[in-house]
C-alpha cells in the first residue's frame, strides 16, 4: 500500500514524496500511478490526499438513523432517494468506479476573526466550490494525459451525496473527533474535503484506525448551543452554522443570544480543539485570505442593501440575502451597539421579507432607549404580518420590562 501525502507545513506545493521511480514501471502502473496522482494532488494546492475504494461506507446506519431522527432539520436534499443511493454506494454516482482519490485542503486563518461580527474561517476569502473543483477537475485532465486516455470520473467538493468525512478517514487523512469533524495530527481540523471519484484501479491507503480525541471534551463544552451529540453526531437544528447558513427559516428566539457575533458560520468547536490550538499552521493559499470587504462585514449593508457586491464570489451567498439580512439583525441585537439602530428600523420598516422584520424587531427590542422604540412603535402601526408583529409585541415588552428578548 501507499501511504496517503502530506504538503510540509508553509512550503510550496510540492510534495516531499515525489515518485521518482524507473520508467519500465510505466505510465499506468498502479503503485506509482497512485503515488504520481497524490503528488500531483499536492502541486495543485491540496494538503492531504488518500485513495480509498468505492465499496460502501460501515457506518451507513448511523447515518440512516440521524436522518430518521430529524436531526438533519431542513436540509431535505439529504433524506431525498437519491442523496441515500449515493451514500450507500458511491459506485452508484459513477458506474465502472474503481477509487475514490480524497483530497484536503487546509483554511486554517493566520488571525482570529475580526470582532465584533464574525465570519467561520473557511468562507473568508474566495469560494472553495469553484477553486477546489477546479483543481480537481485539473487533476482529472492531468491523469488522462498520463494514461493517453478519458477517464470516466466525478469531482464532488460538499456538492455531492457522499459520506465525506468517512471516506476521508478509510483514505487515511484522520479520524472523525467528537465534533464530527475530520482530525489530522499535522493539520487539525481546518480542512475542506474534495472526492475524485475514478474507473482506475488504485491500491488503497490504510484507513486512519486511531481515535485521538480520547477523554477531551472541549468542543462539547465550547459548543454555545449544546448541538454537539454523545454519539459523535451534531443535532443540526441547535449548530449555528446550519441556523445562518442552511436554515431558511427564523432563528429560534432562544437560540439567538447564543449566536452571539457569528454572522455566518460558526467555529467555536474548532477553536477549543487542541488539534488546531497546537499543531495547525495558517494556510498559505492566497485563495482562503480574507477579503477586506468582510473584514470587517458591513453590518448596516447586510441589513439594508438588496444584493450587496461585496458577496460576489463568495461563499456567504449560500444563506441568500434575506438569511443573512436576517443573521445580520441578529448579530446587531447581540453587540448592543447604537450604531446599527438605523439600519435596523429601516429593515423592520422597508424589508420586504417578514422573516428579517422580524428579526429587526427582536434585534431593536435588544436595544434600550427612545431610537429603538420609536422605530418599534412605527412598524407596528403599519405591519400586516403576524409573525412579524408578535415580534414586535415581544420586543415592546423586552424594552419596558429591561430584560432581552
Amino acid at each position: 500500500m501507499v501511504d496517503p501525502v502530506r504538503r510540509p507545513p508553509g512550503a510550496a506545493r510540492v510534495s516531499r514524496r515525489r515518485y521518482t521511480g524507473s520508467v519500465t514501471d510505466g505510465p499506468s502502473s498502479p503503485e506509482p500511478l497512485a503515488q504520481w496522482l497524490k503528488d500531483e494532488a499536492l502541486q495543485q494546492g491540496f494538503d492531504l490526499a488518500g485513495i480509498t475504494t468505492p465499496e460502501p461506507p460501515p457506518h451507513l446506519d448511523r447515518y440512516a438513523a440521524w436522518l430518521d431522527a430529524g436531526l438533519h432539520g431542513e436540509m431535505s436534499y439529504m433524506a431525498g432517494a437519491h442523496s441515500r443511493s449515493g451514500r450507500a454506494d458511491p459506485r452508484r454516482l459513477l458506474p465502472g468506479c474503481q477509487s475514490i482519490l480524497v483530497l484536503a485542503a487546509n483554511y486554517s486563518p493566520a488571525v482570529s476573526s475580526p470582532a465584533p461580527a464574525r465570519i467561520a474561517a473557511y468562507a473568508r476569502g474566495d469560494d472553495y466550490h469553484d477553486f477546489l473543483t477546479a483543481r480537481g477537475r485539473a487533476i482529472v485532465d492531468h491523469l488522462q494525459q498520463r494514461l493517453g486516455r478519458p477517464v470516466a470520473a466525478r469531482v464532488y467538493t460538499d456538492t455531492g451525496p457522499l459520506l465525506e468525512r468517512e471516506l476521508a478517514q478509510r483514505a487515511g487523512l484522520g479520524w472523525i473527533g467528537r465534533n464530527t469533524c475530520l482530525i489530522n495530527p499535522q493539520i487539525g481540523s481546518m480542512t475542506l474535503l474534495l472526492e475524485i471519484l475514478l474507473d482506475v484501479a488504485l491500491p488503497p491507503d490504510p484507513p486512519f484506525a486511531a481515535d485521538r480525541c480520547g477523554s477531551c471534551h472541549r468542543c462539547v463544552d465550547a459548543c454555545p448551543t449544546g448541538c454537539i451529540l454523545p454519539d459523535r453526531t451534531i443535532d443540526a437544528r441547535r449548530c449555528i452554522s446550519y441556523l445562518t447558513i442552511e436554515s431558511r427559516r427564523a432563528i429560534p428566539r432562544h437560540l439567538r443570544h447564543a449566536v452571539d457575533g457569528w454572522l455566518f458560520g460558526c467555529d467555536a468547536c474548532q477553536l477549543a480543539c487542541p488539534w488546531n490550538q497546537r499543531f495547525a499552521s495558517p494556510t498559505p493559499d492566497p485563495a482562503f485570505a480574507s477579503r477586506t470587504s468582510l473584514n470587517p462585514p458591513d453590518l448596516a449593508a447586510l441589513l439594508t442593501a438588496p444584493a450587496p457586491s461585496f458577496l460576489r464570489g463568495s461563499p456567504l451567498k449560500r444563506a441568500r440575502r434575506s438569511g443573512l439580512a436576517r443573521n445580520a439583525a441578529v448579530v446587531a441585537g447581540n453587540l448592543h451597539s447604537g450604531d446599527q439602530i438605523a439600519a435596523l428600523g429601516q429593515a423592520l420598516l422597508t424589508d420586504s421579507d417578514p422573516m428579517v422584520r422580524g428579526h429587526a424587531a427582536w434585534a431593536l427590542g435588544e436595544h434600550p432607549g427612545a431610537e429603538a422604540r420609536e422605530f418599534l412603535h412605527r412598524a407596528f402601526a403599519q405591519e400586516t404580518d403576524a409573525s412579524v408583529l408578535e415580534e414586535i409585541e415581544a420586543a415592546l415588552r423586552a424594552e419596558r420590562s429591561g430584560t432581552a428578548g
